[in-house]
């Protein structure tokens, strides 16, 4: 191997950021422990880094103890989770990714008008149940275009689609393709839900992927924007690894390949990175460059009542 051909953008979007800032201020202001239901994003290594800080990730609120304070992880959660989690008493901070509750928002302001919804993502994934428990019903999940042609809305008149924020995007067409095909009169969202820094990802290694000759995407198992960048890649015929760190390198894949493309999910911290390119300098690789690609400038406000008073802000995870 010569050569590392580095994604741009890639790691950590402004979503993520935010989810992480949340609990690592919650943790400074409060002190630990600080509950977070579910992973706060899909990320072995910032969950673990977490947890050493004094994080408690819990599925079920009611091993939260009574008055203690409560995180909502990136993807979002259901009404009822919501609900539960007031009647409860806990002081609750919501790390919803901002492009989540857009959709959300959306979700809530179409049902007082009447639609129903079709909903376009993966079962079970916390994103998904989140945004499909918007509502007690009227919401129907479509995983693949086989799904479109079961799915039973109770009329066809007032029918919108919205979609998980971190699919691929062009797995995401064909199915919509599908939806319009059998109900013409379906409302699309203004503005696609799939978010700016999952489409970012995708067109960077769509980019890369002819330049190189193996692609490696950090990221976890969990991460649905991860296993879709090593998707695209494998799509455009460029063979494809996903590790959730540097150990998980094998020596083998690089056997006969000059240039490999690195690139890392939206909830991948830049060190995990560094950490993959020292191991492949010990591969051999020579150089490493960085692909020109778009810089992206968003952030999201925090949730009131986290401002730390005091010896200023927090240390994060980069």
């Amino acid at each position: 191997m010569s050569e590392i051909l580095l994604a741009e953008p890639r790691g950590f979007c402004a979503g993520v950021d935010r989810a992480i800032e949340i609990v690592e201020r919650a943790l400074a202001k409060f002190g630990r422990p600080i509950y977070v239901r579910h992973e706060i994003v899909h990320n072995t290594y910032v969950v673990n880094d977490l947890k050493d800080k004094g994080a408690i990730f819990i599925e079920e609120l009611s091993d939260v103890p009574p008055g203690a304070t409560l995180v909502f992880s990136a993807h979002g959660v259901s009404k009822a989770v919501q609900d539960e989690a007031r009647a409860r008493g806990f002081q609750i901070f919501d790390a919803t990714c901002p492009l989540v509750t857009k959709v959300h928002v959306e979700v809530a302001k179409l049902h007082r008008e009447g639609f129903e919804f079709i909903m376009i993502g993966h079962k079970g994934h916390p994103e998904v149940e989140g945004t499909m428990g918007q509502l007690s019903d009227g919401i129907h999940l479509v995983e693949d275009i086989a799904d479109v042609a079961r799915v039973q809305p109770a009329q066809c008149e007032k029918l919108a689609v919205v979609t998980q924020t971190t699919l691929s995007v062009d797995d995401t067409v064909g199915i919509l393709e599908a939806v319009k095909a059998r109900f013409p009169k379906v409302r699309e969202p203004k503005q696609q839900d799939i978010c700016y820094a999952t489409q970012n990802r995708q067109d960077a290694v769509k980019l890369m992927s002819p330049q190189v000759d193996i692609v490696i995407v950090v990221g976890s198992p969990t991460s649905s924007n991860s296993n879709r960048l090593r998707e695209v890649a494998i799509k455009l015929g460029t063979p494809s690894h996903m590790v959730d760190n540097a150990d998980e390198l094998q020596a083998e894949w690089f056997e006969g390949k000059s240039r490999v493309g690195l690139t890392a999910g939206a909830s991948a911290p830049d060190i995990l990175v560094q950490q993959v390119i020292e191991r492949l300098r010990a591969f051999g690789v020579i150089a490493v460059r960085r692909m020109d690609g778009l810089t992206e400038t968003i952030k999201f406000p925090l949730p009131k009542g986290l401002k730390i008073t005091g010896d200023g802000p927090v240390e994060h995870i980069h």
